[in-house]
Parts: structure tokens; sequence; C-alpha cells
């Protein structure tokens, strides 16, 4: 909740769903793996646009440092909406690395959240 909205509420537990709202509308993602330190996967089961694709987190060491290796698949079109979510997406990582680093990231909905 601190690095893509600040409106998340559901079950974080393998087989959990997980609701991520911006405004009234956002995915239900269901937890499919996870991993502490390594990996956390989910599907989207839920919201428009995105269900049946996955989203995976891989945590690895690279030069003493974490780094998140994200990737989003199962995509049916590369048009517009593609090009918006990546664009969002690299926005959101760059949240999470400041999180990560400094406690403040840019979620939607947040103090920080530049429009």
């Amino acid at each position: 909740s601190n690095w893509w909205t600040v409106q998340v509420t559901g079950d974080e537990k393998i087989g959990g769903i997980i609701r991520f709202r911006f405004g009234d509308q956002g995915p239900d993602m269901k937890v499919t793996g996870l991993k502490p330190f390594d990996l956390v996967t989910w599907e989207c089961v839920g919201g428009e646009g995105w269900i049946g694709n996955e989203f995976s987190f891989v945590l690895d060491e690279n030069d003493r440092k974490t780094r998140i290796r994200f990737e989003h698949s199962g995509w049916n079109e590369t048009g517009d909406f593609y090009a918006s979510c990546s664009f969002s997406w690299a926005r959101y990582m760059e949240s999470l690395r400041q999180y990560c680093q400094a406690g403040k990231g840019e979620a939607f909905g947040s103090d920080n959240y530049r429009k």
C-alpha cells in the first residue's frame, strides 16, 4: 500500500485475493507464489483488462543490493492500453524503489502521488 495504491485489502497468503483499488476500480490479484526474500507472484482474477495475466516480482542480489525483476505477462494486445500500463509500471517500480530505500513511495492516493 505504500508504492502502488493506498487502497489495498485482502489476504496476502498463497491462494488469497488482494484487491488493489484506484478510486472505484482496480484489479483483484490471487497470490500464486510467495517465498520471502525471493519471489512474489500474482494472477489477475478480477477487474478490467488484465484477467488471466500473471505478475512476478523476483528478488536477487546484485552488487550487494537487492534487485527486483518484474514481469507482467499474458497480454492479449500490444496497443495503447499496453503502452499506458508499461509506462505506469515503470513509474510504480520507481515508487517501490523509493519506498524501500527512503520509506516513502508515490502510491496512488498518497500525499506523495504526482498526477
